[in-house]
């Protein structure tokens, strides 16, 4: 269960990673003010962190129940 839990997590991390990704990229096209674009830029980068951490407890997870397992 921990692996298959962790496996999860790690994906759903991945997921918001590429949204992330994909939001900058449409962002970046579409230029908008600076002051709109450095706003957005902070709601994608507290995203992004999150994403990076939840993808780090999955992966631990997996390696935790591989380790136990």
């Amino acid at each position: 269960m921990l692996v298959w839990g962790g496996a999860v997590l790690t994906l759903l991390g991945l997921v918001a990673l590429f949204w992330c990704i994909v939001t900058v990229f449409r962002l970046r096209r579409a230029a908008p003010e600076p002051e709109e674009f450095r706003a957005r830029m902070q709601r994608v980068v507290a995203v992004n962190t999150g994403a990076l951490m939840l993808s780090a407890i999955g992966l631990m997870c997996v390696v935790l129940g591989i380790i136990l397992g």
